[in-house]
């Protein structure tokens, strides 16, 4: 059994994916479905697709079994419903959604098309997700009481250069994106490890005050001129989490966007950009050498040439120790990797998904639990740091 996936959107992150779809035992074929032409045209020669779409509605119209989209993120929402509703299963870079509405929307259509969602959370991977998981399982952490997850990603280091790419002459209305409609890189590696989801939230935010015409009222599409958030979220097993979601930030995140705390009452685990500390009662150990991922070659220089150099990290981190890879296809040995080593066990994630029906380690349900929190968050900073309850749409169905 196989299926064929058309991967929406060909631009930088999509070129990462598209090697593991088409070396995936589980996969057929792999087409493209881009509007520009000359992007289409360069993306599909790179990768030696031979169907190709013009755009997402004839890939929905066609005899596809998946859709894959790597499209701007306020774009997810409706084209996942839209590619439910077409018989399609559905991969979803992230944010799952930009609007409430957008989140219930995905639920019930995966609900009535019986069909596969998964949203792409790179965090579910990230090593130190990956060993905390491990040490709550065996107890060590005791109670986890309080977590924090924090997403510092400056403006400055590629994101200038990423919204160019996919937003053109208009580009600064879009790169003003709200920080915490984009929190699945935080808050989800927290409650990747807890396991448990949020009840609600406060936060406060920064308005910008760089003035370059990003994150001004008057040109964001969002009307939105918080470029840093502080988030302080309520759990449903009496936890408390805090994540922030910074875009104007002196700290090296090519080195490390996405870092965690988690303190427990028996042991504890702290990161900062070059350390990790597994701390107990009695002592603190570093485990950096476990989490620190080697980096990989799957990508050759002519695909990372027009990639900002502070982004490529993103797409060239191979697997940390932690990592099981065991539970990876043969046939992904020398693929790409990237994002701390999630690459590989993302596209495998959905691709087994599909075949057997069952659900992805971040499924619909999931996916909304990592995504809504924010979408409140931005919501309780424009109302001054009020608390805001959080909706939960409840456990993904067996």
């Amino acid at each position: 059994m196989s299926i064929s996936i058309a991967v929406v959107g060909a631009g930088q992150f999509a070129r990462a994916f598209i090697p593991l779809f088409q070396a995936h035992p589980g996969v057929r074929e792999v087409a493209v479905a881009e509007t520009d032409p000359e992007r289409r045209e360069a993306e599909s020669a790179r990768h030696g697709v031979t169907r190709v779409f013009a755009s997402f509605e004839e890939a929905c119209a066609s005899d596809v079994d998946a859709i894959a989209l790597f499209t701007q993120r306020w774009t997810h929402g409706p084209m996942a419903v839209a590619a439910l509703e077409a018989g399609k299963h559905v991969y979803s870079s992230v944010p799952m959604a930009f609007a409430e509405e957008e989140i219930a929307a995905i639920i019930a259509a995966v609900r009535s098309s019986g069909r596969t969602y998964m949203m792409g959370e790179t965090s579910y991977y990230n090593p130190a997700a990956v060993y905390c998981r491990a040490r709550r399982a065996e107890g060590a952490f005791g109670e986890i009481f309080y977590s924090e997850g924090d997403y510092v990603h400056d403006m400055d280091l590629g994101f200038y250069d990423a919204y160019r790419y996919s937003g053109g002459e208009r580009w600064r209305e879009t790169a003003s994106f709200p920080p915490m409609h984009y929190p699945t890189h935080a808050l989800g590696g927290v409650l990747a490890v807890t396991g448990s989801h949020v009840t609600s939230v406060s936060c406060l935010g920064v308005t910008d005050k760089r003035g370059d015409g990003v994150f001004d009222r008057e040109v964001s599409r969002f009307g939105n001129d918080i470029s840093n958030a502080t988030a302080l979220f309520r759990t449903a097993d009496g936890g408390v989490v805090r994540t922030n979601e910074f875009r104007r930030v002196g700290y090296p995140s090519p080195v490390r966007e996405s870092r965690f705390r988690f303190l427990g009452t028996e042991g504890s685990f702290e990161q900062l950009a070059t350390e990790s500390l597994w701390q107990d009662k009695e002592k603190a150990v570093s485990v950096e050498e476990l989490l620190r991922t080697m980096p990989s070659t799957g990508l050759d220089d002519a695909t990372l040439a027009d990639i900002d150099p502070a982004l490529r990290e993103a797409f060239v981190s191979g697997f940390a120790q932690v990592h099981d890879r065991t539970r990876l296809p043969a046939s992904f040995a020398g693929q790409p990797n990237g994002h701390e080593g999630s690459h590989q066990f993302l596209a495998d994630d959905f691709v087994t998904a599909c075949l057997t029906g069952a659900q992805p380690p971040v499924n619909a349900w999931t996916a909304a639990r990592y995504t809504l929190p924010g979408i409140v968050a931005h919501r309780s900073a424009l109302a001054g740091g009020a608390q805001l309850p959080v909706p939960d749409h409840g456990d993904a169905p067996e």
